[in-house]
């Protein structure tokens, strides 16, 4: 569906959501049911947050140029227990 904007001399602008080609020249008001004719306007679009839009440029730079990582990075390591669940499971 797509939204289409008609202007009625009396009433002002409406929006009519119509399938897509299928909106005619005019339409009847609303309001005062007058006829009102179709209004080519600008398609409503929104601007893409900067976090948004720097996480897609990374992603499309890693794509074409990913980072090769050839040594662990130093630090503290983190030596992790294992699940108690675990050393109830079958041994071979």
């Amino acid at each position: 569906m797509a939204t289409y904007e008609y202007r009625c001399v009396r009433c002002g602008t409406f929006d009519v959501k119509l399938p897509i080609g299928t909106a005619p020249k005019t339409s009847g008001c609303p309001v005062c049911g007058g006829a009102a004719r179709r209004v080519y306007s600008a398609p409503s679009l929104t601007r893409t947050p900067n976090a948004v839009a720097a996480a897609h440029a990374r992603e499309e730079q890693s794509r074409e140029a990913p980072d090769v990582v050839s040594e662990v990075p130093p630090g503290r390591r983190v030596r992790r227990q294992p699940h108690p669940a675990l050393s109830k499971l079958p041994r071979p």
